[in-house]
């Protein structure tokens, strides 16, 4: 019996997917729980097993085509199976719209009746075009998806294509070739970044408290903690601590505003911000107050490892409340940072400093840091957050939190 196999949704937030690799071919046998395609979503780049067994009869997609979620990716049936056209169309006909779930099994398959189809074999997104117009664009190598309608209700017309057709093509470069006057092309988790950060500015009333602290006696400690420890402490690790103790001691800095009450988060998971071969990404260390420097230490590596190596799961993404950002290992002294959406703030950390601080009737050189906190107003106020911000603070300078 022949199954399809559709995009499922793999976290709350998604609403499509590009396919960015498929690790099957047509007649392969494919069995329960074997990776089948690597999809990226809007968080990471994840593979996805199989929800059933057999041989591959259709490949419905092909390498970067973004799709919506519950689109049809593959055709699985036994291994001398006929699929008929019929059946296939009437997959396309319920494209985006089967119930899908975070691990969704194939469902079989429906009754063969033929459906109408609105857009491209395989397109991404509905298309409203006319046959003429469709046909006129395959004919001149035109993708549908870059053209945009001035029919009625946005059809594309064959004046679309032509105008499309004629336009001269635009060469993309990568962010690593980059030169003056060339274009690059975003790819997914910069799109996302765009939006996110744009969502922020227009819905996240922020103000923002800055201070410094002075962190010699913690340059001291993680120096002598890595000289024997057989996991090397960061200053992030500190931060990390740091900041979720003092979310346990201020909980509404977990929290978000939801209607005419505030959810506080239901665990202090705290976000890092990495950077990433495609873009900024920001796992998250869980129940980061449970846990000390070491152990934090040895689960930001991890993370960090796989975020590099493009390997991070949606549980590594998915839940942090607060967010630190470390710009300080490229010489910032301080700076701004934007609030993620569905979090109250973001701690934006800049480089340690040897400064000249006044001691009693002398003057001392201390190593000082600058602590920038990013403030969602709707959910907690100047004074409680400056509370807040002076713990963590406190917690920097006092070591012996740390030991």
């Amino acid at each position: 019996m022949a199954k399809e196999v559709r995009l499922p949704q793999l976290g709350q937030t998604m609403e499509e997917g590009t396919i960015v690799g498929l690790t099957v071919k047509l007649d392969d046998e494919v069995k329960k729980g074997d990776v089948i395609f690597e999809v990226e979503t809007d968080k990471a780049t994840l593979e996805f097993e199989s929800p059933t067994e057999g041989f591959v009869k259709r490949i419905l997609v092909e390498v970067g085509q973004t799709l919506p979620v519950g689109e049809p990716i593959l055709v699985l049936g036994d291994k001398d199976e006929e699929v008929a056209q019929s059946f296939i169309d009437s997959l396309k006909g319920q494209a985006g719209v089967a119930p899908v779930a975070a691990a969704p099994a194939a469902t079989e398959a429906p009754a063969e009746t033929a459906a109408a189809v609105t857009e491209p074999a395989g397109a991404a997104t509905k298309v409203k075009v006319s046959p003429r117009a469709k046909k006129l664009a395959k004919d001149l190598g035109v993708d549908l998806a870059t053209v945009t309608g001035t029919g009625p209700a946005g059809k594309i017309t064959e004046q679309d294509v032509k105008e499309a057709a004629a336009k001269p093509s635009e060469e993309f470069i990568a962010a690593e070739d980059a030169r003056l006057g060339a274009t690059i092309r975003l790819n997914k988790p910069q799109k996302i970044t765009a939006q996110k950060m744009l969502q922020s500015k227009r819905e996240i009333p922020c103000y923002y408290l800055n201070v410094r602290a002075d962190v010699t006696t913690l340059v001291e400690l993680r120096a002598k903690m890595n000289e024997t420890g057989e996991v090397k402490v960061s200053y992030n690790d500190f931060i990390i601590r740091a900041v979720a103790t003092g979310v346990e001691k201020f909980p509404i800095m977990s929290g978000q505003l939801a209607g005419d009450a505030i959810k506080l988060a239901d665990a202090i998971n705290v976000g890092l911000a990495v950077s990433a071969p495609k873009g900024l990404i920001v796992p998250v260390v869980k129940d980061a107050n449970k846990k000390d420097v070491k152990q934090i230490a040895a689960e930001t590596q991890a993370l960090i490892e796989k975020a590099r190596n493009e390997k991070l799961q949606l549980s590594d993404l998915e839940g942090a409340c607060i967010t630190v950002s470390n710009l300080g290992g490229f010489g910032v002294g301080s700076f701004i940072p934007i609030v993620i959406p569905g979090q109250c703030s973001i701690l934006g950390i800049g480089r340690i400093t040897d400064t000249c601080v006044p001691d009693n009737s002398n003057i001392a050189v201390r190593k000082l840091i600058s602590l920038t906190l990013s403030v969602d107003h709707k959910v907690a106020n100047g004074a409680y957050a400056g509370q807040f911000l002076d713990f963590v603070r406190k917690q920097l300078e006092d070591t012996a939190t740390f030991v």
